[in-house]
């Protein structure tokens, strides 16, 4: 990877990219900290000095803003409410036969669905921001118990302005990541979010050091964290490899076809997206029992009190068993909407391809979901394993939940660090032809 970067810098065209690209993520970096108007920059500080970790959807949230949610910075909502649009717009492929006409005309198709998941994200920035402000007048819904007011002031006026400056900075991080697609290295919005999530790691292993006091505990965390890393990029690189034979035909006076490739299906095809679904349904009981506890002092009710001690603390059987039971459906859930058997099966028919071994049809595609369902399996339970690691570490060393080494953050950090490195390989190549001669 480093020979790869340090060849690229050599390269001007490439380096231009590679510097506008650290550009925009030092600007996005600086966009978390400034803070949205309307908001005590050191009342927010001393709540974060005393604040118990986040969990659950808020602290998704913190996690992939880069810290800016707890902040209350212009950047606050980070890229959660162009992801959550986007899984939207392709999850209603498959209900709108309008989606799905769209997504079978290629270019011009994904065009119209980009425009749409961009509408949407406006849409829910300014749902996310409102809410966002409503827990900021109740400061212990967001930091816990103790923490005082930290809006300056709570006019109609004020909390518009801070509804549009929120909103507006989710639409500046939508036009930073697609700035980065076009004319720098990698997608931007995977860039961004592998900022964000990058920037929280020396706190949270600093924290755990200072929690823990011990050097040899420290070392022996990142030990297991680079041993975590080498187990991701092993899984994520690895595939099925299904061979494909193209029969000969004449069109015109011209031979096309007879020749061979393969189908790549990966092991974790659904990549991190069964992660996010799972948390943030996990989450919703809990956002649901902290708005009906009381605020007066009293005891809450018996089915908030069974909700606060078995599906907030990340150290629950329960909330364990039941987040491994969502990321093993999701991950199913998601694989069968976004590989159709049934529609490669075709492709492959029209234009004469065929498994060696397997009739073309209805055969090839029942081979091809006999392949995907055994392959999926040990990918579910990949993910559920690397998932739990937070909430382990949450118990073993009283982190919280977006620990380091594991879950969503690993995830997105080792994916879009191996999928940058093959554009930059794959964009040196195509000036350098010595790859090619080894």
């Amino acid at each position: 990877m480093f020979t790869a970067v340090a060849r690229a810098f050599r390269t001007p065209d490439l380096r231009r990219k590679l510097l506008f690209t650290l550009l925009i993520m030092a600007v996005f970096r600086l966009g978390s900290a400034v803070p949205t108007p309307g908001v005590s920059y050191t009342k927010v500080s001393q709540c974060l000095a005393s604040a118990d970790p986040a969990q659950g959807f808020i602290g998704l949230v913190n996690l992939f803003s880069g810290g800016a949610l707890l902040q209350l910075s212009i950047f606050a909502l980070g890229i959660m409410p162009y992801i959550t649009a986007t899984i939207i717009v392709q999850l209603l492929t498959v209900v709108i036969p309008r989606f799905e006409a769209l997504k079978k005309e290629g270019q011009s198709g994904q065009t119209k669905m980009t425009q749409y998941s961009r509408y949407l994200t406006i849409g829910l920035a300014i749902l996310q921001s409102a809410t966002l402000i409503t827990f900021a007048r109740n400061p212990s819904q967001l930091f816990g118990p103790g923490c005082t007011e930290i809006l300056s002031d709570t006019s109609t006026t004020t909390i518009l302005i801070m509804v549009l400056t929120l909103t507006a900075g989710t639409g500046l991080i939508m036009w930073l990541g697609e700035l980065i697609t076009d004319r720098g290295i990698g997608n931007g919005m995977s860039l961004l979010i592998f900022t964000s999530i990058a920037a929280g790691f020396p706190s949270s292993l600093w924290a755990i050091q200072q929690q823990e006091g011990r050097w040899d505990v420290f070392f022996g965390i990142i030990l297991v964290g680079f041993l975590v890393i080498a187990l991701v990029i092993f899984v994520e690189q690895s595939q099925r490899r299904i061979p494909v034979q193209y029969a000969k035909r004449q069109v015109g006076r011209r031979m096309y076809g007879g020749s061979s490739t393969y189908i790549p299906l990966k092991v974790n095809m659904a990549g991190v997206i069964p992660v996010i679904f799972a948390s943030s349904l996990l989450a919703l009981p809990a956002l649901i029992a902290q708005f009906a506890s009381p605020s007066d002092g009293t005891l809450p009710s018996g089915w908030v009190l069974w909700v606060q001690q078995n599906l907030v603390q990340g150290d629950s059987i329960i909330y364990m068993a039941t987040y491994i039971a969502l990321i093993l459906f999701f991950t199913f859930f998601y694989v069968s909407i976004t590989f159709n058997p049934v529609e490669v099966a075709d492709n492959m028919k029209r234009y004469g391809g065929f498994i060696p071994g397997i009739r073309a049809g209805r055969p090839t595609a029942e081979y091809l979901d006999y392949v995907l369902t055994r392959i999926t399996v040990p990918g579910a339970i990949y993910l559920a394993a690397i998932s739990l690691i937070p909430l382990i570490a949450l118990k073993l060393f009283n982190a919280n939940q977006n620990f380091p080494f594991g879950g969503t953050s690993i995830l997105i950090i080792v994916g879009v660090g191996l999928e940058t490195v093959k554009q930059i390989q794959a964009q040196l190549q195509q000036r350098n032809y010595e790859g090619f001669l080894r």
